[in-house]
């Protein structure tokens, strides 16, 4: 179930590729939706699973809310790192075309993905309920990372055959990710603490990649709507699994 589950974030990554090909004005409208389907399943979602499933303390907090500051820490760590390799290559290059720096962010890129695919495994583990939320967030943004993938390789002067590669990587990456976790059982207090780690890291994503560049050129209400749509959805999907 979840490499077929996962099989979905390789389509919306390859449309999210696509889509870099050629934007529309309804970009910003699968954006906020995306940000709002990640915001609820980490709140209402992960975050409590994680908390049960995990149990211990250290120094008095719960493992699993010490892993979900520390992946929220690692993703913003991650993405500053590459924005300085990138800006120290920028300052060398002109109009900061240097194909390295594309490639190793585009990497970059299928790594994160490939560990969605290991969350999608991860939490059908736990139950389908579980699985089908999680699996949610991971395709709602892994449009946007078809999106960057295709974009930060093009961008920094790599052939169009190497972003389509790229591409092709990124949306391979969350099944290859998924399927690794039939072959393994994930203990509860691990698992709950991967899932915290893992809620970390998509808080960071929604709140400072997705959200603000949906809102970045089209502040609209429309896009804020599509937020609060994407929160409810979740509400309801945990809602009907658990009721």
């Amino acid at each position: 179930m979840a490499v077929l589950v996962a099989l979905g974030a390789f389509l919306m990554t390859l449309a999210g590729g696509w889509s870099a090909h050629r934007v529309t004005d309804r970009r910003h409208l699968v954006l906020g939706l995306a940000g709002g389907l990640m915001l609820g399943v980490v709140g209402l979602e992960l975050l409590p699973e994680s908390l049960e499933t995990a149990g211990t303390e250290v120094y008095g907090v719960p493992a699993a809310l010490l892993l979900f500051v520390a992946g929220f820490l690692l993703a913003h760590l991650v993405e500053r790192l590459l924005a300085h390799r990138q800006a120290a290559h920028g300052a060398e290059e002109t109009n900061g075309r240097t194909p390295e720096v594309g490639l190793t962010a585009a990497a970059a890129m299928v790594g994160h993905s490939a560990m969605d695919g290991v969350a999608i495994g991860a939490a059908f583990q736990v139950d389908d309920g579980m699985g089908a939320a999680v699996a949610v967030a991971v395709i709602a943004h892994d449009f946007a990372d078809g999106f960057n993938t295709y974009t930060l390789t093009h961008a920094y002067g790599n052939a169009r055959r190497r972003a389509l590669m790229m591409l092709f990587a990124d949306a391979a990456a969350p099944v290859a990710g998924a399927a690794s976790t039939l072959f393994f059982t994930i203990p509860g207090p691990l698992l709950g603490g991967y899932l915290g780690l893992f809620g970390g890291a998509l808080l960071y994503l929604a709140a400072a990649e997705i959200l603000p560049e949906a809102h970045h050129e089209h502040p609209a209400r429309s896009t804020l709507l599509c937020t609060i749509a994407g929160a409810l959805f979740i509400w309801l999907v945990v809602g009907t699994a658990h009721g």
